[in-house]
């Protein structure tokens, strides 16, 4: 249906905007830590594919006509519900970590831990918002290749990138994280929440 890929088109613009001004901060700032693997960058190319190429692919041409499903109308409002809930994940996300953001593993000159704002409830909610989002795609872009290919680019760069990040932020922050991650969930809330 159009308007699911309208809405999946304006959820990745949003994305694309909400993001902007972190990434010019990011440019500026001086990195102490930089661990960038090859597989991540490797994982983060999949992820533009999932994401951006294959539904650009399935939403301007009937090249992937022949994968299409059909969901009933309700699973596709789902998808928008969904797909809003992750941004707003995604900006609370950005908001609260301000110029502590990087694209990749990398610890800035400045860098703080930050468990205020989203971060008092889930460790990792932009991992979380991408959850919601790879969940969303699938019902907004009814196709067997263009609907699921971001939930399964995901979920590798998930497990490896989470294990990864939180080493880093235990090298760097030491027992502070080690505390932080007893009270507080990695991508799905533990109850009660952690407050200060």
């Amino acid at each position: 249906m159009l308007a699911f890929k309208i809405a999946y088109w304006v959820g990745v613009i949003a994305q694309i905007a909400i993001r902007a001004p972190f990434s010019k901060a990011w440019q500026s700032g001086q990195k102490t830590t930089q661990r960038i693997s090859l597989i991540e960058k490797v994982l983060l190319g999949l992820l533009m594919v999932g994401n951006l190429i294959i539904p650009l692919i399935f939403s301007v041409t009937g090249w992937l006509d022949f994968a299409n499903y059909s969901l009933p109308a309700w699973m596709g409002w789902l998808g928008v519900f969904l797909f809003a809930c992750g941004l707003f994940i995604f900006a609370r996300s950005h908001i609260d970590l301000k110029s502590n953001w990087s694209p990749s593993l990398e610890i800035r000159k400045d860098h703080t831990l930050v468990t205020n704002g989203i971060y008092r409830y889930v460790r990792h909610p932009m991992y979380a918002s991408q959850w919601v989002s790879a969940l969303a795609q699938i019902l907004l872009l009814q196709n067997w290749l263009a609907g699921p290919i971001s939930l399964i680019v995901f979920i590798p760069s998930y497990l490896l990138r989470v294990r990864a990040e939180e080493k880093m932020m235990l090298d760097t922050f030491g027992d502070q994280y080690r505390e932080y991650m007893k009270k507080v969930g990695g991508v799905i809330p533990k109850w009660p929440a952690h407050h200060d």
